[in-house]
């Protein structure tokens, strides 16, 4: 089974996860890993990671999934919200939106990831606004610093592992 690995990384956090996956499958059967580009698709399965902008992947890897055809797709990503298994159902649900009906999704996984820290000013300096609101995000950005964590690469690695089961 030749694959590639493509993905788009804002902060880090999905390069953390393509490496996991990387790491998970065998060495010789890599073709690519990267950035997206055109050298992906000699593969038969294509690995696709994304940073969560705007409740879907980030414009470069929504190109390149919908340029894909006839491929087996596992879909990774990382959101700077997290803690609620349906929110990621739904971002992976827009992001697999994208694919040509000729792909198939052979398995998913999304997990927090930590943010940019012009985020936190940004909610810092709107406190006194929105209080709440503003304490909550805050209170998430905090939480979201900490991943992804060892126990999120381990359930990725299951998630691997489990989809080529299945194969």
């Amino acid at each position: 089974m030749k694959y590639s690995i493509v993905f788009s990384s804002k902060t880090g956090n999905t390069g953390l996860l393509a490496e996991k996956i990387k790491d998970t499958l065998p060495e010789t059967e890599c073709l690519y890993s990267g950035a997206p580009d055109v050298r992906a698709e000699e593969a038969d399965m294509i690995f696709a990671g994304f940073w969560t902008d705007k409740g879907s992947c980030d414009e470069t890897v929504s190109e390149f999934l919908k340029s894909l055809r006839g491929k087996q797709v596992f879909l990774f990503g990382t959101a700077g919200f997290g803690g609620s298994e349906e929110y990621f159902r739904q971002i992976l649900s827009r992001v697999e939106e994208q694919l040509d009906g000729s792909n198939s999704v052979i398995g998913s996984y999304m997990c927090q990831g930590k943010m940019a820290p012009a985020i936190r000013k940004r909610y810092e300096s709107r406190l006194s606004e929105e209080p709440e609101k503003m304490k909550k995000l805050i209170e998430n950005y905090d939480l979201a610093l900490l991943h992804p964590d060892e126990a999120d690469l381990a359930h990725l690695k299951g998630a691997v592992l489990r989809c080529l089961e299945k194969e």
